[in-house]
């Protein structure tokens, strides 16, 4: 897995959904679990449309 940028996290975290951000304060644990889990989902969401293709990988005739 490659280190991701903060600059790239921190857009990531700010285009996930506002009630899952702010759900993260809520008092109620199933609230903030359900947010961390949505902000989990973005961020892994966003990090595999990004992800490049390793060089060291041989190409292989289909």
């Amino acid at each position: 897995m490659e280190r991701i940028e903060r600059q790239e996290l921190s857009a990531i975290l700010l285009a996930a959904p506002g009630w899952a951000r702010i759900g993260l304060t809520m008092p109620d644990e199933r609230m903030r679990e359900r947010a961390a889990d949505a902000l989990a989902a973005t961020i892994i969401e966003r990090l595999d449309g990004l992800s490049l293709p390793d060089v060291n990988q041989l190409n292989l005739p289909l």
